[in-house]
């Protein structure tokens, strides 16, 4: 079984409030006397699911064209915190991973522009609850099916330069809807751009086999 796990992108996709939306049009149409049609689309990289690079939170630091391929690839931990709400606590989160060692996280927060409407809130770690994780076994990734990994109005954008730091990586706009929580093998590259501070994604969770170890980095 593989699990789509994308957001599909058309013109109906919420972005992030005052960022560009998703456009398509047409620059030649075979109904107009072409020979082929041709399209042309335009919006910010951060509509639907995409990695962050970490330009998108400092300047100097690496853009789309520097994420590398092994941390989107592998074992991945699905986590439903869609009971919560606000910062999620150290002891709300080790109820959770019951002290795991984890190498890619995602979390299930039930609030998703897949539903068609950019959500209001969403849980985010805390501080401690993300330098718990951090610091968890060799963490590559974290994922959210909501539209950041930091809360709706920060200005700090904290837990972005946290995972940068550390080496990790940020998936976010994931479809988790379908997804229960447990282990997965995900496959969720970027797009090979250059200069942009996100890459759009194509992801994809299959169940993972018994006695798989995981990720081969």
């Amino acid at each position: 079984m593989l699990y789509d796990i994308s957001i599909l992108v058309d013109e109906d996709t919420p972005p992030w409030p005052g960022d560009a939306a998703f456009s398509c049009s047409w620059t030649a149409l075979i109904a107009g006397g072409s020979t082929v049609n041709l399209s042309t689309t335009s919006g910010s990289p951060h509509v639907g699911t995409h990695a962050d690079a970490p330009l998108h939170v400092c300047d100097g630091w690496n853009a789309s064209e520097e994420l590398p391929v092994a941390p989107f690839i592998g074992r991945a931990t699905v986590i439903d915190v869609a009971d919560l709400s606000g910062a999620i606590s150290l002891d709300q989160l080790k109820e959770r991973t019951h002290g795991k060692e984890l190498e890619r996280v995602l979390l299930r927060t039930g609030r998703t522009i897949a539903d068609g409407e950019f959500p209001r809130e969403w849980p985010w770690l805390s501080n401690d609850a993300l330098t718990h994780l951090l610091g968890l076994g060799n963490m590559q990734l974290l994922g959210v099916d909501a539209p950041s990994v930091d809360a709706r109005d920060s200005k700090t954008l904290h837990n972005h330069a946290s995972i940068f730091t550390t080496g990790a990586y940020i998936l976010e706009n994931l479809d988790l809807r379908e997804i229960g929580p447990g282990t997965y093998e995900l496959v969720a590259l970027p797009l090979s751009v250059a200069g942009l501070d996100a890459a759009p994604v194509r992801a994809f969770l299959r169940p993972a086999k018994a006695g798989d170890k995981g990720s081969d980095r």
